[in-house]
């Protein structure tokens, strides 16, 4: 999940401002590594079936993949804040890294279902490290300005959300194993980058509490929009990790649909996003991707024996989660009144930890009857509709604030996730 800015406007005189892609070593490594983070979200989608049938696991056991990773994902959101504030982002950076090619590496050379869903599990743990700190490092360094250094960000985040899939079908043609073992290579070279290229910076003048983002879903607004996110994720994991059942296809083919799926999003978030916010207003647009995802997954279910009606509907989706993934990010930014790296650990807390769940139920109520978990998708997503409607006198206040951040440590605050 990205977030859009207001872009600052360009400064008047005689210096000229400097190129994009005329950045600092150290911020090329992190949007590397960033790439290869947000490979990971989509990156098993091809070898799902491959695995479930090589290790005769169902699909509500391989579709744990994704419960485990999310689940320790959500809940290491919440420290963290607290972790990098006390060692420093590059340290944080490190660990999270390593932590990934540790457990991405154990999964490539598992030979059991549970087995790999453990190590997803603390793949899950360094991703959270990593991307939760990513982007305020990226600011931090980066020459042109914050809005230039989140333009960076974003681009970084599209380009990996988009790969994963591809990258995993290309490897998981010739070995489920191959996605795995892609990873932990490409980060072992990220955190060569990193050590070499980033320098030590100054740590936060505070350290971050543990009780903050707990206390700050005391306000409404908050936990509105975390609920939201927590209902139509169950669309959204029904999506990713239910739909190649269905499709039955190789890990080619797969990994070109969802590849797809990945560039739409990213084209959503970074250019339809924004203008569509500006004209209709965040609330009405957020509303209305949600109910065209919602009517998205219900005609997948209708459908769902007729594969080009899964495929197409695969690709639709992600223009509806970019919009929406990018302006309910906006959102959590300003619903309260804390601060934006708070209101982000809580929102992804709810959001991840709730939502973890939805790739398990999807793949065991698809043992029993295909249809019913794209039914299921649909109607939490009409559901996230309802909660967020309750919450738009709370959240009316939305469009009169600008979102972007006011110092690296708010930027830490704009983070991943979904998906």
């Amino acid at each position: 999940m990205t977030t859009t800015v207001d872009r600052a406007p360009a400064e008047t005189g005689s210096t000229k401002s400097p190129s994009f892609f005329d950045q600092p070593r150290a911020v090329w490594a992190v949007a590397f590594a960033s790439v290869i983070a947000f490979m990971g979200i989509g990156l098993v989608d091809p070898i799902l079936k491959p695995i479930g049938d090589q290790l005769h696991a169902s699909p509500s056991q391989v579709s744990l993949l994704f419960t485990s990773y999310m689940l320790v994902t959500g809940v290491a959101m919440l420290i963290t804040g607290v972790v990098s504030s006390r060692f420093g982002a590059k340290k944080t950076l490190l660990a999270g890294l390593a932590i990934i090619v540790v457990f991405s590496a154990l999964a490539g050379m598992s030979n059991t279902i549970n087995g790999i869903v453990g190590f997803r599990a603390g793949w899950g743990l360094g991703n959270a490290l990593f991307i939760a700190t990513a982007l305020a490092t990226i600011v931090g360094a980066a020459s042109g300005g914050v809005s230039r250094a989140i333009i960076l960000y974003e681009a970084a985040l599209g380009v990996g959300i988009a790969a994963g899939p591809l990258v995993g079908g290309l490897l998981g043609g010739i070995s489920w194993r191959g996605p795995f073992f892609g990873v932990a290579a490409l980060m072992a070279v990220a955190f060569i980058l990193i050590t070499v290229m980033l320098p030590e910076g100054p740590k936060p003048a505070n350290p971050t509490s543990l009780a903050a983002p707990f206390q700050a879903l005391r306000h409404r607004g908050l936990l509105t929009v975390g609920i939201t996110a927590l209902l139509y994720n169950f669309g959204f994991f029904t999506l990713l990790a239910y739909t190649p059942f269905p499709l039955n296809m190789g890990t080619y083919a797969i990994g070109f649909i969802f590849f797809g799926w990945g560039l739409a999003l990213a084209v959503a978030s970074v250019f339809f996003a924004p203008r569509l916010q500006r004209r209709f207003g965040t609330l009405p647009m957020m509303v209305a991707s949600l109910l065209l995802f919602a009517l998205d997954l219900a005609a997948m279910a209708a459908f769902t024996e007729d594969k080009a009606v899964l495929m197409i509907g695969v690709v639709l989706a992600g223009f509806f989660l970019g919009v929406n993934n990018t302006l309910i990010t906006e959102t959590v930014m300003i619903a309260a009144p804390v601060e934006r790296a708070t209101a982000s650990a809580a929102y992804s807390f709810v959001r991840f930890v709730g939502g973890a769940i939805a790739p398990w139920v999807a793949g065991k109520l698809g043992e029993q009857n295909m249809h019913v978990p794209f039914w299921l998708g649909a109607a939490c997503t009409v559901a996230a509709v309802g909660v967020l409607m309750t919450g738009r006198k709370v959240l009316a206040h939305v469009d009169d604030h600008d979102p972007a951040p006011h110092s690296v440590e708010e930027a830490q605050a704009i983070t991943v996730g979904d998906d």
